[in-house]
């Protein structure tokens, strides 16, 4: 497992954790973020990563990024 935030643009991997206090982890899943799911890097810029979930693009803090652990 890794970092959501090390993976690099155009690479996806399949979210196995998310690390965090409670309140992080909730607004996460709000977000789409949920274990089990695909997630798709598709850019990196300016210390912020926006991703692919569910059919959506988001951006989050490359911080945010971190708390999140794909395979």
């Amino acid at each position: 497992m890794v970092p959501l935030g090390v993976i690099g643009e155009g690479n996806e991997g399949i979210i196995k954790r998310i690390a965090g206090k409670p309140e992080v982890k909730k607004h996460l899943e709000n977000l789409g973020f949920i274990v089990g799911d695909r997630v798709n890097v598709i850019t990196e810029q300016n210390g912020n990563i926006i991703v692919k979930v569910k059919e959506s693009r988001i951006a989050i803090s490359k911080e945010m990024a971190m708390k999140i652990y794909v395979l």
